[in-house]
């Protein structure tokens, strides 16, 4: 039986840059649509100029002819999507992903119905202007509060009730509010992108921007009907996702179709007004709760209903009730959370999915029901605190919140802070304080790494993980080095190949908690493999490349596999975070300035502590975005929006950022993995905008309940 392994982190973790920073900022880090290749070529797409009805007649004659230009692909010459083709005997799905070029119907504004391909992309862009449609427009619907008549229970989701319904109701002190969380567009840096080649009839290769190479390249091997061995996905570099990139999209397959048809290799490349509805988005999502306390401040009841927006086509759930179902000790809990089908685009997870949304609404229903019952916020969340999972009573494997509630209170000077709004002014500008609370499930899944140490004492760590930005190939780095006792620069981590032995989609903040296990495995293996060389009485940390040499070995390999863990039966596995702000409100004009945030995550031990803090900032300047500024505008007359561009969709910028800290806990969950590390993405956003606006509320006494909050919205 083989000892349990003991894993520390080294202190000079604290210091360590991006392993792969240097290629990143000189511009040698290649993303999806900067490979080249002979025979390249270009795609542009063409969209629906209207949002429901169907296709009468294409027009495709004088983009056909345009210089350069190789096919012009539409539902009338595509070749079919062998996936996307009803099974013999079988009923066809009412519901599904979209069917590119599949059929005549139009289901949202912006829809591909044609994708041009020409030898430039100059040449294609325009090519795709001479692209000319005729439409029977049916009569669309995609404004969410007017049609909440019309929503349904999802399936598996919808009803959730612990104790009594809508006890707040009888409790001596309650609040009852409606909440708004509009439509958010990911809008990462990098534009969603693919490089699609057909290699032979049945095999494929694509350079694409993805969160999983696995997952797409089983997506297009079930679509296109190929082995999935025989389709290889190559994303090495993706430059911002947040979740968009977590499911493969029309544009995707689009590429794959335009290849096949071209026999080149194909390019495509979204604008950024495609990026507002081709790649998702947090869905508009309105909301409702009431809670009760009693007079010292413990809760009653807690009711939440939440309706969210989804596509006429396909089902996305978000679940933003979950937290109120076990963020705090509440005996009576009821939730109801409806989905209602509007002319749009599919909606997807953005950061911190579901509980970003609903921590907005519960968090702030928590901040008015403090001032009801004239208790401290911070008080009141600590009286409510959970000491096990309130929905199952399972005990917590680790949670540490009281300390972050203490440390994040600590550091932001909340003894400053006023119970009554208004009651700070200086030099015109009223200041106040406000909190919000986050929680996420803590995941683990299984995978797999290679280790091979080479004659020069370099070691190669490979698996297909993909990185969208957090630092997954230091973290990595950094448990390697401290496995095998050698420097971090003698160690190359390998990633975003499908080839690569199997690692999960980066997703739900487990690629550390799922990776690094293997890693420790690998390295663990390797050892004993060397073991076995030396001999008995061997050196625990052998000079590897003099025992190779030794052993006239030019390398040494294992490859190792973690499973998912286990626990989970027995105990509730969440990191948790709260976010403390400080913001300036002017009187006169109601502009709302961030003063300075201090975000306090549990999130278990921090392998890289410099890129974990990074991850925290980036977090919370999403939530600043979210809170004061982000909002997709459809006009509901056509069904189209209206600020898809960086002009009009506000982002915050360094002049909006105020200080930041981020701070952790860093004590290990000894359940979840050997590291002890549990996920710190999602919980960096979550809270975040509910802390803005209580704290512009203390300042101001001016409560705003529908994102984003504005001038107009504070002075009105």
């Amino acid at each position: 039986m083989k000892k349990a392994i003991n894993v520390t982190m080294p202190s000079s973790a604290e210091g360590m840059s991006r392993v792969d920073g240097r290629l990143k900022v000189t511009g040698a880090a290649k993303y999806s649509a900067e490979y080249t290749m002979p025979g390249l070529t270009y795609g542009v797409l063409v969209g629906s100029t209207i949002t429901k009805g169907h296709i009468l007649t294409i027009d495709t004659k004088a983009a056909g002819r345009a210089p350069g230009v190789l096919a012009v692909v539409t539902h009338l010459n595509s070749p079919k999507v062998p996936g996307d083709q009803p099974e013999k005997g079988k009923p066809v799905p009412d519901k599904g992903a979209l069917k590119v070029f599949y059929d005549n119907k139009i289901y949202y504004n912006g829809q591909p119905i044609a994708v041009v391909v020409a030898d430039t992309f100059e040449r294609a862009l325009y090519a795709a202007s001479l692209v000319k449609a005729q439409y029977k427009a049916e009569k669309h619907i995609t404004n969410l509060p007017d049609n909440r008549d019309k929503g349904f229970a999802p399936r598996g989701e919808g009803v959730y009730k612990r104790g009594a319904a809508d006890a707040w109701q009888s409790a001596p002190f309650k609040v009852e509010q409606e909440y708004i969380v509009p439509t958010v567009t990911h809008n990462p840096m990098e534009l969603h992108a693919i490089i699609a080649r057909w290699d032979a009839d049945d095999k494929l290769t694509v350079w694409d921007k993805t969160q999983g190479v696995n997952d797409t390249r089983d997506d297009l091997a079930r679509l296109f009907k190929i082995p999935a061995a025989n389709v290889l996905v190559h994303s090495q570099f993706v430059g911002g996702a947040f979740g968009s990139a977590l499911r493969t999209w029309p544009h995707e397959v689009a590429a794959v179709l335009a290849a096949k048809v071209v026999s080149k290799p194909v390019k495509v490349v979204l604008s950024r007004a495609d990026m507002f509805t081709s790649v998702g988005y947090r869905p508009f999502t309105w909301q409702k709760i009431g809670i009760g306390a009693t007079a010292d401040g413990k809760l009653t009841g807690i009711t939440h209903e939440a309706a969210g927006q989804t596509s006429s086509y396909e089902n996305f759930t978000e679940g933003p009730v979950g937290v109120s179902q076990n963020m705090y000790a509440c005996p009576n809990v009821n939730t109801k959370y409806n989905l209602v089908s509007l002319d749009i685009a599919t909606p997807t997870w953005m950061r911190g999915p579901g509980e970003a949304t609903g921590a907005f609404a519960l968090e702030s229903a928590l901040d008015e029901l403090s001032y009801a019952v004239n208790i401290d916020p911070l008080e009141l969340r600590i009286k409510n605190y959970a000491e096990v999972e309130p929905s199952s009573g399972k005990p917590f494997s680790t949670k540490f919140l009281k300390e972050a509630y203490q440390l994040g209170a600590d550091h932001i000077g909340w003894g400053d802070r006023k119970q009554v709004p208004r009651s700070v002014k200086q030099d015109g500008w009223y200041v106040g304080y406000g909190m919000g609370s986050g929680m996420f499930g803590a995941y683990r899944s299984g995978a797999t790494v290679r280790a091979k140490m080479m004659a020069d004492g370099t070691l190669i760590l490979q698996t297909a993980v993909s990185d969208i930005g957090p630092g997954t190939g230091t973290a990595m780095t950094i448990i390697a080095a401290e496995q095998m006792n050698i420097p971090a620069d003698k160690i190359r981590f390998e990633l975003g190949d499908s080839s690569l032995p199997p690692a999960p989609t980066q997703g739900g903040s487990a690629t550390v908690a799922s990776v690094g296990p293997a890693v420790v495995k690998a390295c663990t293996d390797l050892k004993e493999k060397f073991q076995k060389l030396i001999g008995n009485g061997g050196e625990d940390h052998p000079d590897y490349a003099k025992v190779l040499k030794e052993h006239n070995l030019p390398s040494l390999e294992v490859t190792s596999s973690s499973d998912g863990g286990n626990g989970m039966e027995k105990y509730a596995m969440n990191s948790w975070s709260v976010h403390f702000v400080k913001v300036l409100v002017n009187a006169a004009t109601g502009v709302v300035k961030i003063d300075k945030v201090a975000c306090v995550s549990d999130c278990g031990k921090v392998i890289s502590p410099k890129t974990a803090r990074s991850q925290v900032i980036g977090g919370a300047i999403g939530g600043i975005g979210m809170a004061l500024m982000e909002e997709s505008i459809i006009d509901h007359r056509y069904g189209r929006y209206i600020n898809n561009n960086f002009a009009d969709y506000h982002v915050p910028v360094n002049a909006d950022i105020p200080q930041i800290d981020a701070l952790f806990i860093n004590k290990p969950d000894p359940i979840i993995n050997v590291m002890g590390a549990k996920g710190m993405a999602e919980i960096a956003l979550i809270g975040m905008a509910a802390a803005v606006a209580n704290a512009v509320y203390n300042a101001c006494g001016k409560r705003v309940r529908d994102l984003p909050i504005t001038p107009d919205k504070v002075m009105g």
